[in-house]
């Protein structure tokens, strides 16, 4: 089992933690775009409450440790650590709590060059110790607008994970795929789950519009955000989303090995 001082460590030295490569710019843009009720990060969840900017920069502040200051613009965003063992211990609770009733569940990620691994690893040991891990809409067609306009993906599960990518390449297995925030890969997995007469899953572990759009759907939602995914955090202060994890989502793909560790041991899932 991996021990926190360990994994504080290795979040440092990788910049999954401290200052990350996500930029203050990139940060405060999103926030804003949030504000204006911009679809493209608000990743399929409908806030009931208001927020603008300055909101949303205080509650990233307590989320995820950036600076509450607006007039500190330029850089590198920063997270704390602390935030991040808290978040995960959190998850591991989660991931706990769907074993011990054997409920089933839902992979989806929109980085799968750098999170699949991680959550196969998580649905590996859930599929082990009895959780049903659901692969519903495998190959099912999804138009999503993307900044180069209107896009067909196909839903792919890999290791139990899914994902979309081009159509011509479903099922061959491999880690690449699109990178994606649209909730409508959630949205087309449980409708086929539902028209298929079920089981439907009573957890989704994710990120982005897997997340939030799950969360809006009445799932139980737990995922990872970095400082420019507002949403999954306004999801979780406003009861939506059950988890959400402060990290940089864009290093290395085995940089989030040793969380996978640290997380199957927090959950007692270790094998």
């Amino acid at each position: 089992m991996l021990s926190t001082g360990a994994l504080r460590a290795h979040l440092l030295a990788a910049r999954l933690a401290g200052p990350v490569a996500t930029s203050r710019e990139e940060s405060l843009r999103s926030y804003r775009l949030f504000a204006a009720r911009d679809p493209r990060v608000l990743l399929g969840l409908d806030p009931q409450w208001a927020w603008d900017d300055r909101d949303l920069l205080a509650l990233m502040a307590d989320k995820c440790g950036v600076s509450a200051d607006p007039r500190h613009t330029t850089g590198p965003d920063v997270i704390d650590p602390e935030r991040t063992l808290a978040g995960l211990d959190a998850f591991a609770d989660r991931l706990r709590r769907a074993v011990e009733r054997r409920a089933p569940v839902l992979f989806g990620t929109g980085h799968p060059h750098r999170l699949l691994g991680f959550y196969a690893g998580l649905a590996d040991a859930l599929s082990a110790a009895g959780c049903r891990v659901l692969t519903p809409a495998q190959g099912v067609r999804v138009d999503i607008t993307t900044r180069f306009g209107l896009r067909t993906y196909a839903l792919d599960h890999v290791r139990g994970v899914a994902l979309v990518r081009d159509p011509a390449g479903v099922g061959a297995g491999r880690a690449s795929g699109a990178h994606c925030h649209s909730p409508l890969p959630v949205r087309t997995a449980l409708a086929a789950a539902a028209e298929a007469g079920g089981p439907l899953p009573e957890l989704v572990v994710g990120d982005h519009g897997w997340v939030c759009g799950a969360g809006q759907l009445g799932v139980e939602a737990i995922g990872l955000a970095d400082t420019d995914d507002p949403a999954l955090f306004v999801g979780e202060a406003e009861g939506l989303v059950s988890v959400a994890v402060p990290l940089d989502d864009g290093v290395r793909a085995d940089y989030y090995l040793p969380l996978t560790r640290y997380v199957l041991g927090q959950a007692r899932l270790s094998r």
